[in-house]
């Protein structure tokens, strides 16, 4: 017979509309327009209610909030039976995040979030006839639409007539994944129209009615969910998600209401579906939930004891992992775990970052070390150019540390296996299940997939159709995957089990790189700039709150307040400059208030450490000793000298006093005498070191530097080590404005085709050498382009072989990105980026689909082209975003597109980036070393004694970066993390110039490993490549 399955679904759709049996609209409400929490809190309110008729009225938005409520009488009809509540705008448009959403209370107390998504609400089992319900919503019109009905009935849904629904469109919707003549489905097939044969709806409610109903859920129940049932070839671990961004399209302040709206309809219909469990990563949100609803938040608590809701996930907040730098990962991972074993008793095991756009090839190792064994995404599936060729996996990082993998298949509906696009939003759904099967690429070795469905981002999470679906699904059907309620860690920890020494388990090698949002590594500019400098200034305070422990308290609260605010702005769409524009007028200030703080608490710390005297204390809180620039501010002296009497001249400029000095201890401070007035000295020592001329030629001790008549560096010839730095014929530091205009998302992406069309930054406003002194000298650039004004100030300095470009950009585009080239001499096809922790090499040509696709990458503070034996670095303060092509090494600097923030990046721009040309490659020049003193420059405090010194700490080995030195978070000892940089296994030496009794190995939760091998003051271990050690002292 044809078309039996238009029949059943012909049938189905009446069903659907049968099993509503009476409705009773609610149409007279009372209002206020308010940001209300609880009942309460709206009655307080001095504004008075407003009638509002359900009938005749609308109320608007968008980004407003209302307060409704009114007083429902249960009808006569209702007595004794199940009574629903139904809510809907009259808005279909599917937008989970910025459609209107609900919270409704009942009689006082929250009963269910209410979306596009999940309209209806269980009121009670057995209603009572002439009981008065209040019912009160909590009103969001969302962000897209300016007008609204309100539209509310109380409703008798049949639950006989809705079973026989399901049970009947669950098979029915796997048809789409089945071929038309295959046995399965014709045997399906065959069952429902067996089924809708013996019902009969000639009188809807009638007795025959319900007898015929009667008879053909029996007959299907036994037909089709018992003799067909108990097939288990290919399973789905189903748990029920709803991804909530912590910003995006609204702010964190409406991320709170949408917590609270999405985690009450969870519990809901936990209630109702003793069956399922539910997952939710981000502690953040749950901190959220506490702060506003903690009654609520205790019901959460109740169902994590139950074992029904998983809180897992690893991090704070799902992190950017590009621009995140390795010592923030460390507390992303510190601080969620540790709220979700203090509130909770649970240690997590999974990373979850199903949104997350790249992941860095040190995560491996950094998971690993903070207790997490297995990671999750589904980002990689965005790919522009390529699929991962796998999505069950051993992921190893830079280290070598490897952890298992899996990568969520789940398709949408009806989506073609052919389009690899996944989602961590799926559908429970027979044919997304088993589309997700279909596109599972590691069959051979394991059948039983990962599902994350549910609506998320305020859609409420998993609907009850997919808990219906799932109640059916869970049957094990014939030609059906049989799915079943299970928390991610359990099915990770079965997983690994069946695969994780399985013969044919991939590997993948190194950083996901993502082939798609690459230019979130530029947008919105300010704040990435804004989080660099928190995250090193919040290294600095910790040094020097430990330093100065013995005379002023270590700011554990402060700091962890800091730290949180930091952490919580590293998500990943705030980071990432991913968000609309008030999200950013938030953390503008947010970052202010961590930059005083962190200031303020600094200088109170050194302050505390630098006795009264007449001489300059400097401190540098890097793990190296530094002979650096030094930025005096204010000072009359015009030179410091040391304890071995070399003097060291100060140089006045328009910023401030500038000073170079050597012998600067590692994790310390040294005292330098100030004099006042230099003696008489042989002019072979008081020449000039720098030497102008007249065609733009400028020689330092390490370079003849061209100029030409644009400002723009034509040559640059490197004496010591005799040869040129740029091509013949290219010019250096030269900025091109490039088209920006995306295919999709504009804030996001940088497109393949941006270098198309561009303009170079050549206008000259003026061009002024402002110093030439015995520290540097520096010429001054005014250049326009288009709207825009670019300022620099390029500093050549006596002492340093780094040429620094301290640059002001006041920028007025839109949609157009700005670069700064450097087209270097040195012949290589490939280049090396700074990570977290480490650093990685990428070729830099096109010989595969790959490269291709890799045409621009993060790097954090440096990166490096070298040949045999020469090579440049490119290093930066506060940019992540670069490109190589041909020699040619560019800087991504300003982005500014639209979506979702019209005026990303319109406004000043404040970074300085340097070329650092040297011998050898980046690790024997020391580029780290370079890259870490502009990031963290030296701290001069006025006082102390001269020839006073004190270094906390140093390692012995230049590939060992000593980066973190902090209390422990226990309270109990000192912390000091490291790690090796340049891929070689090392012996090292820690000393430490404080009293202890034991050191310790530790994880980065640091948690005791192994005692290690101590000598007097001195800690001896051994460091594998890119290894991060992290040792404890007590």
């Amino acid at each position: 017979m044809d078309f039996l399955d238009k029949r059943v679904k012909g049938i189905c759709g009446e069903l659907q509309k049968l099993k509503i049996k009476q409705r009773f609209p609610v149409t007279k409400w009372q209002y206020k327009e308010g940001n209300f929490i609880y009942p309460g809190d709206a009655s307080a309110d001095e504004k008075a209610w407003e009638p509002y008729d359900g009938k005749t009225m609308h109320w608007y938005g968008p980004d407003r909030h209302y307060w409704f409520r009114t007083e429902a009488v249960v009808p006569e009809e209702m007595d004794g039976k199940p009574l629903w509540m139904h809510v809907c705008t009259q808005i279909d448009e599917w937008d989970d995040a910025k459609n209107p959403q609900f919270l409704l209370f009942v009689n006082g107390k929250i009963v269910q979030g209410i979306d596009m998504n999940h309209r209806e609400v269980l009121l009670t089992d057995k209603a009572e006839a002439g009981e008065t319900l209040t019912l009160e919503l909590q009103a969001y019109t969302g962000t897209l639409h300016t007008e609204f009905s309100l539209l509310v009935q109380l409703q008798e849904v049949d639950a006989a007539i809705e079973k026989l629904y399901y049970d009947l469109w669950v098979p029915l919707a796997a048809f789409g994944r089945m071929d038309a003549d295959d046995k399965n489905r014709k045997d399906i097939e065959n069952i429902l129209n067996k089924t809708i044969n013996l019902l009969d709806l000639r009188s809807p409610y009638s007795e025959a009615f319900y007898r015929s109903l009667e008879d053909a859920s029996a007959y299907i129940g036994q037909a089709l969910y018992t003799d067909m049932a108990g097939y288990e070839d290919v399973t789905a671990a189903c748990i029920g998600h709803t991804h909530i961004d912590v910003a995006w399209w609204w702010t964190v302040a409406q991320t709170r209401e949408k917590v609270a709206r999405s985690f009450a309809t969870v519990l809901k219909l936990m209630e109702e579906y003793p069956e399922y469990k539910f997952m939710s990563s981000q502690p953040l949100l749950y901190l959220f939930l506490k702060e506003r609803y903690p009654a609520l938040y205790e019901k959460v608590k109740e169902r994590i004891r139950e074992k029904r809701w998983e809180p897992e996930g690893g991090m704070w907040v799902e992190a950017d992992c590009n621009l995140t730098s390795g010592e923030s990962l460390v507390r992303q991972f510190m601080h969620g775990r540790r709220f979700f074993k203090e509130e909770f008793g649970v240690d997590n095991r999974v990373l979850w970052l199903p949104d997350v756009f790249g992941y860095s090839g040190a995560l491996p190792q950094i998971m690993k070390k903070c207790g997490i064994d297995y990671f999750m995404t589904t980002k990689l599936a965005w790919n522009q150019f390529n699929k991962v060729p796998y999505d069950t996996m051993r992921w190893r990082g830079i280290d070598g540390t490897e952890v298992l993998t899996h990568l969520i298949t789940t398709l949408g509906v009806e989506q073609p296996v052919q389009n690899f696009f996944t989602t961590y939003n799926g559908i429970l759904h027979p044919d997304a299940v088993m589309g997700g099967w279909m596109r599972y690429q590691n069959k051979d070795i394991n059948n039983d997939i990962l599902i994350s469905y549910g609506y998320g981002d305020g859609g409420g999470g998993p609907t009850r159709t997919m808990l219906e679906t799932s109640k059916r699904m869970s049957k094990g059907i014939k030609g059906i995957p049989k799915v079943r309620q299970e928390f991610a860690r359990t099915w990770f920890e079965e997983l690994e089990k069946r695969v994780w020494d399985h013969k044919r388990l991939p590997v993948w090698e190194g950083e996901f790189y993502f082939e798609y949002h690459r230019g979130t590594y530029t947008s919105m500019a300010r704040n990435k700039r804004s989080n660099r400098k928190a995250e090193l200034g919040l290294m600095d305070l910790e040094l020097l709150a430990v330093m100065a422990q013995d005379t002023m308290a270590y700011p554990a609260k402060e700091l962890d307040a800091i730290w949180k605010s930091v952490l919580l702005n590293q998500f990943h769409d705030i980071l990432p400059g991913s968000s609309i524009q008030e999200v950013y007028e938030v953390t503008k200030k947010e970052y202010a208030d961590i930059a005083a703080s962190t200031a303020a608490l600094i200088d109170a710390r050194m302050q505390a450490l630098v006795p009264a005297g007449e001489g300059m204390t400097i401190f540098n809180t890097t793990g190296k000793e530094r002979n650096d620039v030094v930025k005096l501010d204010a000072v009359g002296a015009e030179a410091l000298s040391d304890e071995t009497g070399a003097v060291y001249p100060v140089q006045k400029t328009d910023d401030g006093a500038i000073v170079y000095v050597k012998g600067l201890p590692a994790k310390g401070y040294k005292v330098f005498a100030q004099i006042k007035t230099l003696p008489q000295m042989p002019e072979t020592q008081t020449k000039n070191p720098f030497t102008l001329s007249d065609g733009g030629c400028l020689e330092t001790p390490y370079y003849t530097v061209q100029i030409d008549e644009n400002g723009l560096i034509s040559a640059i010839y490197d004496k010591e080590n005799d040869r040129d730095v740029i091509k013949t014929g290219e010019r250096a530091n030269l900025m091109r404005m490039y088209e920006d205009k995306p295919i999709y998302y504009d804030n996001w992406d940088i497109d393949i085709y941006y270098t198309e069309k561009y303009w170079d930054v050549t206008e000259l406003e003026s061009m002024e050498w402002t110093a030439l002194g015995p520290v540097r000298a520096t010429l001054m650039l005014t250049r326009k382009i288009s709207q825009s004004l670019i300022r620099q100030n390029i500093h050549f300095y006596a002492d340093s072989r780094r040429i620094e470009f301290e640059t002001y950009v006041d920028w007025k585009e839109h949609q157009h990105l700005l670069k700064v080239h450097f087209p270097v001499d040195v012949h290589t096809d490939e280049a090396a980026f700074d990570i977290q922790f480490g650093n990685l090499t990428r070729k830099t040509h096109c010989n595969t689909s790959w490269d291709k696709a890799r045409f621009e990458s993060c790097g954090q503070k440096w990166m490096d082209l070298s040949e045999g034996h020469y090579g440049v670095s490119l290093l930066n303060d506060c940019k992540y975003g670069h490109s190589v092509k041909d020699g040619n090494m560019a800087l991504t600097l300003i982005k500014s597109g639209i979506e979702p923030n019209p005026v990303t990046d319109q406004e000043e721009h404040f970074f300085t980036y340097a070329i650092y040309p040297h011998a050898e490659n980046w690790a024997g020049a020391g580029t780290v070393r370079e890259a870490y003193m502009l990031n963290q420059p030296a701290y001069a405090v006025k006082g102390g004694v001269p020839g006073m010194q004190f270094s906390l700490a140093k390692v012995d080995r230049e590939n060992i970066i000593l980066e973190t030195i902090k209390a422990a978070e226990d309270g109990e000892g000192t912390i000091f993390r490291m790690y090796e940089s340049e891929n070689a296994k090392t012996k090292v030496c820690l000393t430490v110039n404080r009293p202890f009794t034991k050191a310790y190995l530790c994880n980065l939760l640091e948690e005791n490993e192994a005692e290690a091998r101590v000598e007097g003051n001195r800690i001896l271990f051994t460091c594998n490549p890119y290894e991060i050690v992290t040792v404890k002292i007590v």
